[in-house]
C-alpha cells in the first residue's frame, strides 16, 4: 500500500502542469471501464459528463475523470484525455465507433498570480493529454496537477491521496484537489481539522488542539467579505475494488461526501464547488447493506485524510502576495 489512489489495482495517475500559468491537471484512468457515479454538494460546481453518471442513465462505466484546473475553461482538459484514449482504442463501443467516457471537473485558480492570457485557446486540453500520457502507478502530491494553483482561506491548497483496506479485504482509496473557501487547519494552528483520522503521521502527526477557543471556531473564508461563488471547490475521486453497481457507486459517493465536512471548516457552501466522484472496478464481492455502508465510512475517513495531506504536501506559489504553504508556516 502506497497510501495512493493507484492502490486500487487497475488505476493510473497522471499529472500534467505550467508553473507559469499556475494551473494544470490531473487524469484518472481506468484500465478497464469502472463503474461510476457523483455527488454534487457545492453552491458553484464546474462538470463534464455529469449527467452520464446519474444511476438512471443508461451507460453503467467510465474510462476516465479529468480534473483540472482553469474554471470553466479547464473543462477542455476532459477533451484532451478523451483524446489519448482514443489513440489507444479505448472507449464506449457503438458497432465500428469508439467514445472515450471521461467525465470530469474544475477548480478556480484565475486569481492566483499566474499568466491566464493564453490567448485564443486555453491550454488546457493539451495539459489533459500530457497528464494521460503520463499516467502511472506512482504519482506526486501538493502543488502538481490540478492541485498546482489551488488555495484555501488561510493556506495553499493542493492534491493529496490517501488509501485504506476493510476488514474483509476490500481496498478504497481517494484523491483530493483541495481548493476550498474554507479552511482545512484550526484557527492559526498547525492542527489539522482532520487529525483523528490520520495514520502514520501522513500530515504531520500534530493532533488536535488542547481545547478550542470561540476564535478557532470562526468560519475563515477565503477572500473574506470579497468571497465570490466562482473562486473555491475541492474536487475528490474514491475508487474501490469492491463490486458496486452505478445506484451502489451513487451511494457510495454520498457517504463519502461526509469526510469533506470532517476536513474542512465551513464546507459545502453556496461559494464552493464540491464534487465527489465514486468509481468500482468491480473485482470483489461486498455485502450490499451493512459491508456497503462500513465501506462508506471508511471512504469519507480517506477522503478526510486525502484533503489534509494535499495541504500538508503543498508548497506556495512563487508570485508577490501568495499564500505561505503548511509547511512554511510550521516546519
Amino acid at each position: 500500500m502506497k497510501n495512493l489512489l493507484t492502490d486500487i489495482v487497475g488505476v493510473a495517475v497522471g499529472h500534467a502542469d505550467d508553473p507559469t500559468v499556475a494551473s494544470g491537471v490531473t487524469a484518472i484512468l481506468f484500465e478497464r471501464p469502472a463503474v461510476a457515479s457523483i455527488d454534487v454538494r457545492g453552491g458553484g460546481p464546474g462538470t463534464r459528463e455529469e449527467a452520464l453518471l446519474s444511476p438512471h442513465n443508461v451507460v453503467e462505466a467510465i474510462d476516465a475523470i479529468a480534473l483540472s484546473g482553469g474554471s470553466a475553461f479547464g473543462l477542455d482538459a476532459g477533451g484532451g484525455v478523451q483524446a489519448w484514449l482514443a489513440e489507444q482504442g479505448r472507449g464506449f463501443r457503438v458497432r465500428e465507433a469508439v467514445v472515450p467516457l471521461v467525465p470530469g471537473a474544475i477548480v478556480f485558480d484565475l486569481l492566483n498570480g499566474g499568466n491566464k492570457a493564453w490567448g485564443r485557446f486555453s491550454p488546457y486540453r493539451d495539459l489533459g493529454y500530457a497528464a494521460a500520457n503520463a499516467a502511472s502507478d506512482d504519482f506526486e502530491l501538493g502543488s502538481v496537477g490540478a492541485g498546482m494553483g489551488a488555495t484555501t482561506a488561510n493556506l495553499k491548497g493542493g492534491l493529496g491521496s490517501a488509501s485504506a483496506l476493510t476488514d474483509d479485504g476490500v481496498t478504497v482509496a481517494a484523491l483530493a484537489v483541495v481548493n476550498a473557501v474554507g479552511s482545512v487547519t484550526v484557527g492559526n494552528g498547525p492542527w489539522f481539522w482532520a487529525a483523528p483520522f490520520e495514520e502514520n503521521g501522513e500530515f504531520g502527526g500534530r493532533g488536535l488542539p488542547p481545547a478550542f477557543t470561540p476564535d478557532m471556531l470562526k468560519a475563515r473564508l477565503k477572500g473574506g467579505a470579497d468571497a465570490s461563488a466562482a473562486e473555491n471547490t475541492t474536487l475528490v475521486v474514491v475508487v474501490t475494488d469492491a463490486q458496486l453497481t452505478k445506484p451502489q457507486a451513487r451511494r457510495l459517493a454520498m457517504i463519502a461526501q461526509t469526510g469533506f465536512a470532517r476536513a474542512i471548516y465551513p464546507v459545502h457552501a453556496p461559494l464552493d464547488g464540491d464534487v465527489l466522484f465514486a468509481a468500482a472496478t468491480c473485482e470483489k464481492p461486498i455485502e450490499p447493506l451493512f459491508g456497503l455502508t462500513r465501506l462508506g465510512a471508511l471512504a469519507a475517513n480517506t477522503v478526510a485524510r486525502a484533503i489534509a495531506r494535499g495541504v500538508h504536501s503543498a508548497t506556495a506559489l512563487p508570485f508577490v502576495g501568495a499564500l505561505p504553504s503548511w509547511r512554511d508556516r510550521f516546519g
